[in-house]
């Protein structure tokens, strides 16, 4: 099987972005091939081999991610953003087996080690029983910098919701790839390297967050769970957040998911949420 890496970049990093290739140039006994998207911003020199695609303007995280898979000819993709980097040079000798061994297999999430030798950071970990990051298991979603997806499986689960922009995109893609028939792990022995940072650091953080939670609950689920799920994250919110500015950008984007156009309803078949729930995680929470 044919594998390609999409590394996404703003063009601030191209020390990080130079050793994010080489660890995937440094994959032994599996050429993978390396498409570099320039997210609105112009491309530095990059190593021959590598297929750049330049965007006129910032298209957000999905978007720039689909014009990379559009250019790319792998039948596995893996997503690497341009601050991360693989720690083994097998790892995709060992991506390239599990998909192999595995046909109903549709994408596979990293286990995410701090280079500086921190713990794993348990948000990392796409599953409600996080604690162990060790542990590997079935999920139902994924993290979008730091997975494999056969290609098949991406283009049955309709690409990454573009207008999404940033956050919760790879869940909606996970939910599609799930209905059509797919599994997704939580793979614990591919692991690569991100510095541990904030999600909070993007200033549009909390307003996007909620936005896109309620566009992903109306595009993706039966009406009575849509209830149920939003209620239960607002419930979270409030339990969770302390800040008044983050609690009204979080309150803002809720209503802008209610309306603004969430895309295509496309709701998963109640027989996906109950594998969803028996593998640990209900699509309430």
């Amino acid at each position: 099987m044919k594998i390609s890496c999409v590394l996404l970049t703003m063009g601030t990093r191209p020390a990080e972005l130079r050793r994010a290739i080489q660890s995937v140039f440094e994959q032994d006994t599996v050429d993978v091939e390396v498409v570099v998207v320039g997210n609105g911003s112009a491309l530095p020199e990059l190593p021959d081999g590598v297929t750049a695609v330049q965007l006129t303007e910032n298209l957000g995280i999905p978007e720039g991610r689909n014009h990379g898979v559009s250019a790319c000819g792998g039948d596995i993709v893996l997503f690497l953003d341009d601050d991360g980097w693989y720690r083994s040079r097998d790892l995709a000798r060992h991506v390239h087996d599990r998909f192999l061994e595995d046909p109903g297999l549709g994408a596979i999430s990293f286990r995410i080690a701090d280079p500086d030798g921190g713990p794993d950071q348990r948000r990392h970990v796409p599953r409600l029983r996080s604690g162990d990051p060790q542990r590997s298991s079935r999920v139902t979603t994924f993290l979008g910098g730091a997975c494999a997806i056969r290609r098949e499986a991406f283009d049955r689960g309709g690409g990454l919701p573009g207008e999404f922009f940033y956050a919760h995109e790879e869940t909606d893609l996970a939910w599609s790839i799930l209905d059509a028939g797919y599994e997704i792990i939580y793979d614990a022995d591919a692991v690569m390297y991100h510095p541990a940072v904030a999600p909070t650091r993007h200033s549009d953080f909390y307003r996007l967050n909620a936005r896109n939670r309620v566009w992903l609950a109306r595009r993706n689920l039966p009406w009575p769970l849509v209830v149920v799920y939003l209620a239960n994250w607002v419930a979270i919110t409030l339990l969770r957040e302390r800040s008044g500015m983050a609690l009204r950008a979080w309150f803002r984007g809720f209503r802008e998911g209610w309306r603004s156009d969430a895309g295509r309803r496309r709701p998963i078949r109640w027989s996906t949420v109950w594998r969803m729930t028996r593998t640990g995680r209900p699509p309430v929470i």
